[in-house]
């Protein structure tokens, strides 16, 4: 017997005569493709089958692989100092995953969803050749052709002056403070023994001391190229999902296969573990990011509990929920949650089973039958206790069932004690956005309450995953700002938050659904019966998705929160807008999601605009290109109502008196007409209807006349005084025809319909344009067609170019590829101008190099000798009025190799050094100062420095002659004290 995955039943069945079989598929398609296993049986005991086969996974293979897609980079290919660069992946259509590469590095390979790659330069790993491919989900084990290689390079050179200058005056700061720091242990230790008189020169070395603190500060201010990066909170890996799947409902055990799936996006493998067994298996994830674990027949060697984990790059997921098998014939036990009971509010119990279609019962300790009971609603259901009080405290259970085996109950799931305590009021807990979000963005949640001095902490799906530390909350302590930097596919789910002081909790906040947009298709939403309403009618909006199961949101534009939520077992919802008033009216949009797996959200339709109004203005009517088309070309006539998603009808008047209904109706306003003909050509109007069984007549549109040209002999258009006009002048153009009773048109090149009509009584048309402007120059034609045979008209007339202005406008004047000279490099300057057909000359601002004159606009400038390099400009002139010349261009620069990485920084070092400068000239007026001071309080200071000496030597003669009076020394030394004493 042959099985294919997702099928109960086997695909094909054979008896062969021998020991093997041979299953064929005949014209193989991608609908054949899948994982596919067989059994044995004997053929006197069917019911006795063996073990299944390994898996056989069979894919349908295209004959050319997908187009090559582009790379590049942003902001540049050359790494700068403290910078990232992000590679960009792009290809025309839906991608299942992207793989980067470096060529110089063979273990390298990242993943990507979207296609951003960020690389970081540490320690010039990230430099090298990158190239990259992708696979779609219609073939996910088809790869792409590589893109070309694209190289990321180093800086041009790590010794910038601006890298010289900085540590040239950090090098001389720390010369300076410890030059500094001796001179102050130099003036301690030579006046230690000094009195108090001179504190001010401690005082004047502290005032040197803070001067030198502050010319440090600025110098440590001095730009570096290095910015401070916001700390990002890693979000923890979310756990994945485990579940048992079987072919056979009446006996499970017969044929059990487990499933992991991680709502994460960037899941690699997944591994099962048998707890207590050190028994493991692994798979790789599907493109659905799930994996199976096939068990065949339950034995007693399987009983045991399970778990699995989801493995990423470069890490590891929580393990999910614990799936304990107990034996081969009792159903696994389920597990039992809720939040914390209210008094007075509803609570929801949640039981979560294994199996798909099960019947599930909640248990009171203490009562024999089951206090609620619900039928088949899948793997998990949820038990509503409506209002919370204390006769509901207790310890809670609940078993299931199967559908097909109902007396047949599982193992009780652990008790589930509810237990009412006093809480705080709940906190006010929001996103500071809307809670439909793109990966990548910035998503913010704040937990406020008017309690002080409260922590907080963050819940996802019931589990705890941040508190109110430095890490994830602003400052404050009556609220908390929880922050995920880069929110990603595994993000989604529903959160809430609770404060806490000591031993007291609040109340669960209400939660918010935060889910994460662009991992399913886009719906389509549809309004019945039609986008254009009366006031005070009821309009429902249809919202059609590819799944079933999903939860679905309307949006409206311009409010963050979704206005209503709906959950289906099928694959789409109707949202009833009752009574809606002209305030409802604007852009809706719509949006699917599952609510097991993180929130992963569908891309947002593309949005309906919803018209509440009873003044219907008449729609407008054009063609496009042009109301004036050749004879073959193919024209598309526009009907453009207030609205879109209504229908259109075209009319052509055939005769003078009638307007007869032509071609067919339009769900978009795009009426195609191919292949025009003389039979296409005439007046057209349109229609449209908000509602087609509603009896409101909307006024038809502008009338549009369809012209057909290449039959008749072209015309002459002239400028009477020329083509070039002032603005503010009067033009005539003069349209000369070859036959007399013409109706003569003027056209204009980008307009989608004639500027003027004329029929004059002979061969020309004079088209006066009074008050000409800027506006007006372009490049004009005419045609005519006679009146026996109106709208068959002429081929055009030779083009006629007018320049409305007193000075061409000045062009503008870039650089390829950069305005920085390279070694050996040219670099090529573009002057782009608004008008063509002019020459182009080139200046440069030193005198001795000569002027470039050039029709396209590129100059090619080479830097030899270092004579490239400076300002440049360009202007024009007209090739038919060459005495005419344009405003220069704005000036461009260009540098040498080291001009960018010294000008990165200039400004804020200029006036940075310039403060130095002033603290530097400020310093120096202090020390001249206190020096112009230091002669004379030296010389006063000596004198009584002196007498204090001579003080202190008398008594201390006086104590020793007291001891020795009559000693010759004594004597000597009491006539020595007489003399003067030299300090």
């Amino acid at each position: 017997m042959l099985f294919k995955e997702g099928y109960a039943e086997p695909v094909d069945y054979q008896v062969p005569t021998g020991t093997v079989a041979i299953f064929s598929i005949s014209n193989m398609t991608p609908e054949s493709e899948g994982v596919y296993i067989c059994r044995t049986h004997i053929l006197m005991l069917p019911t006795l089958r063996s073990e299944p086969s390994n898996p056989l996974k069979l894919i349908v293979a295209v004959a050319d692989k997908l187009p090559q897609p582009s790379l590049s980079t942003w902001r540049s290919t050359m790494f700068k100092l403290g910078k990232s660069i992000t590679l960009q992946c792009r290809v025309p259509h839906l991608v299942l995953e992207f793989s980067l590469e470096l060529e110089e590095r063979e273990t390298f390979q990242k993943f990507s969803l979207d296609g951003d790659f960020i690389i970081i330069n540490v320690e010039r790993k990230g430099i090298g050749t990158y190239s990259y491919n992708y696979h779609v989900e219609a073939h996910p084990n088809i790869w792409s052709h590589r893109s070309e290689p694209l190289k990321l390079m180093g800086p041009a050179g790590l010794l910038t002056w601006n890298y010289i200058l900085n540590e040239a005056i950090r090098l001389s700061l720390i010369v300076q403070l410890v030059a500094l720091l001796l001179v102050a242990l130099w003036i301690r230790w030579k006046y230690r023994s000094l009195r108090t008189r001179e504190a001010w020169l401690l005082e004047t070395a502290q005032g040197v001391t803070m001067l030198f603190i502050i010319m440090a500060l600025l110098c440590c201010g001095l730009c570096s190229g290095v910015l401070t990066e916001e700390t990002e909170i890693i979000m923890p890996t979310p756990k994945p999902e485990l579940w048992a799947e079987t072919n056979f409902p009446l006996a499970p055990w017969k044929n059990l296969t487990l499933w992991c799936r991680s709502p994460s996006g960037s899941t690699k493998e997944f591994v099962l573990l048998k707890d207590g067994t050190g028994w493991i298996a692994t798979r790789p994830a599907s493109e659905q990011v799930r994996a199976a674990f096939p068990l065949g027949a339950l034995t007693q060697s399987h009983t045991g509990s399970y778990h699995c984990h989801s493995w990423e790059e470069m890490a590891v997921s929580e393990p999910s929920e614990a799936l304990e098998l107990v034996g081969t014939d009792i159903l696994p036990k389920p597990v039992i949650s809720a939040s914390p009971p209210i008094r007075g509010r509803e609570l929801q119990i949640r039981c979560k089973g294994w199996l798909a279609g099960m019947g599930f019962a909640l248990y009171k300790e203490g009562l024999q039958e089951p206090v609620q009971q619900l039928g088949t609603v899948g793997r998990e259901a949820f038990f509503t206790i409506q209002r919370m009080e204390d006769k509901d405290e207790g310890n809670y259970s609940c078993r299931t069932h199967t559908e097909k085996r109902p007396f047949k109950w599982s193992e009780p799931s652990e008790p589930l004690e509810l237990v009412i305590k006093e809480m705080y009021p709940k906190p006010y807990f929001k996103t500071w956005a809307s809670p439909m979000v793109t990966p990548g963005v910035r998503v913010t949640f704040n937990c406020s309450t008017p309690h002080k001095h409260m922590s907080f902490i963050l819940y996802k799906d019931g589990s705890e995953i941040a508190s109110s530390d430095k890490s994830w909350a602003s400052p404050g302590t009556s609220a908390a700002h929880f922050l995920i930097i880069s929110v990603g596919f595994g993000d989604g789910g529903n959160y809430s938050c609770r404060y806490y002081d000591f031993s007291i909790w609040s109340e669960p906040s209400d939660s918010v659904e935060l889910v994460v947009t662009e991992f399913y298709p886009k719906p389509t939403l549809l309004a019945q019966p039609g986008p254009v309403v009366l006031p005070g009618k009821n309009v429902t909006l249809q919202c059609q998705g590819n799944f079933q199961g999903m939860r679905f949101a309307l949006l409206y534009e311009g409010t963050p929160v979704p206005l209503q939520f709906q959950s289906t077992s099928g694959n789409s919802a109707d949202f009833l807008l009752h009574t809606i008033g002209t305030e409802d009216s604007g852009n809706y949009s719509c949006v699917y999601y599952e609510t097991t797996m993180s929130n992963r959200g569908s891309y947002l339709s593309k949005p309906i605009m919803i018209w509440v109004t009873d003044i219907f203005p008449k729609p407008r009517l054009f063609a496009e290109p042009s109301s004036v088309v050749s004879m073959g070309q193919n024209v598309t006539l526009w009907c453009q109502g207030p609205v879109h998603g209504v229908g259109y009808i075209l009319h052509r008047e055939r005769e003078a008196t009638s307007v007869q209904l032509w071609g067919s109706t339009s769900s978009d306003g795009a009426f195609p007409i191919t292949n025009v003909s003389g039979a296409s050509i005439g007046r057209y109007t349109c229609r449209y209807h908000p509602d087609w069984t509603s009896p409101i007549k909307i006024q038809p549109s502008n009338t549009l006349e369809l012209i057909v040209t290449g039959l008749l002999p072209k015309p002459s258009l002239l400028a009477q005084l020329g083509p070039v006009v002032a603005p503010g002048e009067n033009m005539t153009l003069q349209c000369q025809g070859e036959l007399p009773d013409s109706t003569f048109v003027l056209l204009k090149e980008g307009s989608q319909e004639p500027l003027e009509q004329q029929r004059p009584s002979g061969y020309r048309a004079d088209f006066w344009m009074p008050a000409v402007r800027g506006e007006d120059s372009g490049i004009y034609s005419c045609i005519y067609y006679l009146d026996s045979a109106p709208f068959a008209a002429s081929n055009h007339s030779d083009f006629l170019e007018i320049w409305v202005t007193d000075k061409p406008p000045k062009p503008s004047l870039s650089a390829w590829p950069s305005t920085v000279f390279k070694l050996e490099k040219d670099i090529t300057l573009q002057c782009r101008g608004p008008l063509p057909g002019v020459e182009f000359i080139l200046e440069h601002d030193r005198e001795e190099a000569p002027q470039q004159f050039s029709h396209d606009g590129d100059f090619v400038i080479n830097n030899v000798e270092g004579k490239g390099i400076g300002n440049y400009s360009c202007s024009y002139r007209l090739q038919a009025y060459p005495d005419i010349w344009s405003e220069p261009s704005d000036p461009l620069e260009l540098v040498g190799a080291a001009g960018p990485a010294a000008q990165e920084c200039t400004v804020g070092n200029i006036v940075r050094s310039s403060l130095i400068v002033v603290v530097v000239v400020a310093l120096g007026i202090v020390l001249a100062i206190e020096w112009r001071k230091w002669p004379r309080l030296r010389t006063r200071n000596s004198e009584t420095d002196g007498r204090d000496q001579t003080i202190a030597l008398e008594e201390c003669i006086q104590e020793e002659s007291g001891t020795d009076s009559n000693s010759p020394s004594s004597i000597s030394q009491a006539t020595s004290v007489e003399l003067p004493v030299p300090i």
